[in-house]
């Protein structure tokens, strides 16, 4: 049977669009205390600045869109359905993420839930690859990503033991 192809590209709207929302959600968070309480935390040296966080995200986003839909589009629906949660669960854990780091302020717990979320990624790309090879490659570089911020928040703990 043929590919529907306004089907696809309705799929793909929707990863898009939930994965920009999320991000959005994130941004919101952010927003509320990256220019009081984060801007005064001791940071490392290779902090990026805080114009890059924006584009490298919606960046990552959308990437990581792609890489669902590919696996969506590919699969049939039983073979898709674990990879997909997968992807549902790490997505919440990004958002939740920041939610604890930025909204709550809590550095420590941020790290292990940072932790977390670095296992969910690596376990999603794993079970992408199979699937659609293009879709677990196009999940390295939001692995890498979150690889760099687990060691930034590290630093940040350390820099500041009492926040």
């Amino acid at each position: 049977m043929p590919r529907n192809r306004v089907v696809d590209l309705i799929g793909l709207a929707f990863f898009v669009a939930l994965c920009l929302g999320v991000g959005a959600l994130g941004a919101g968070v952010v927003a509320t205390s990256v220019d009081t309480w984060y801007a005064d935390l001791a940071k490392p040296a290779f902090t990026p600045p805080d114009g890059a966080f924006g584009p490298v995200w919606t960046l990552l986003y959308v990437l990581m869109a792609i890489a669902a839909w590919r696996v969506w589009r590919t699969a049939d629906r039983d073979t898709r359905r674990g990879p997909l949660t997968l992807f549902a669960l790490q997505l919440a854990l990004t958002l939740g993420w920041t939610v604890v780091f930025f909204g709550l302020q809590k550095i420590g717990a941020a790290l292990a839930t940072i932790v977390v979320l670095d296992v969910g990624v690596a376990v999603t790309t794993l079970a992408f690859r199979p699937i659609d090879r293009w879709a677990g490659l196009l999940m390295l570089p939001y692995l890498a990503w979150v690889a760099f911020a687990t060691v930034l928040n590290i630093a940040i703990w350390r820099l500041n033991p009492t926040a």
